[in-house]
């Protein structure tokens, strides 16, 4: 099974067999869209939680309000219909301690709420997240069976 890497802010689609794979998520968020019947799926490592932190002609993969839209046509384009269902992970807390007053939401934090909203403006539902915490992650997602392996170093894998 060939691996296509998704690098952070970026996007990509695939149809049949094969995993599309991202790794290193701390504050970032992994975004799987999945359509079963046409065994396609999507996946974008979103880095910000609001498209206005981000520069004209950016990657639409950056932010989760612009991936998810992009990620859906881009699905389409490979013959996916729907329906579609979604998968994320990351958003963990790896320096709010160190580099956000108390109180605010820390990056992770705001990413995984502008994820989960962005996902429910484009009607796509949500099915499994592990999402929060503080360990960074590395997403492995299997695009023919929709199968979502999340790994970490202190807390091993989980298939969602």
């Amino acid at each position: 099974m060939s691996d296509v890497t998704v690098r952070i802010a970026h996007a990509a689609v695939r149809q049949g067999e094969g995993r599309l794979v991202t790794f290193g998520l701390g504050s970032c968020i992994a975004i799987a869209v999945h359509d079963a019947r046409a065994r396609v799926g999507g996946l974008a490592h979103i880095l910000l939680p609001d498209p206005a932190m981000t520069r004209a002609g950016d990657d639409p993969a950056k932010t989760p309000a612009t991936a998810v839209p992009h990620l859906l046509a881009q699905m389409r384009a490979a013959g996916a219909q729907g329906p579609f269902t979604a998968k994320i992970a990351g958003g963990a807390s790896l320096f709010s301690s160190v580099l956000t007053p108390r109180g605010a939401g820390g990056m992770g934090e705001r990413n995984i709420v502008a994820t989960r909203a962005a996902l429910a403006a484009s009607a796509v539902p949500l099915v499994a997240e592990e999402v929060g915490g503080t360990v960074g992650r590395s997403v492995f997602f299997d695009v023919a069976t929709g199968a979502m392996r999340v790994r970490s170093l202190r807390e091993g894998e989980r298939v969602l």
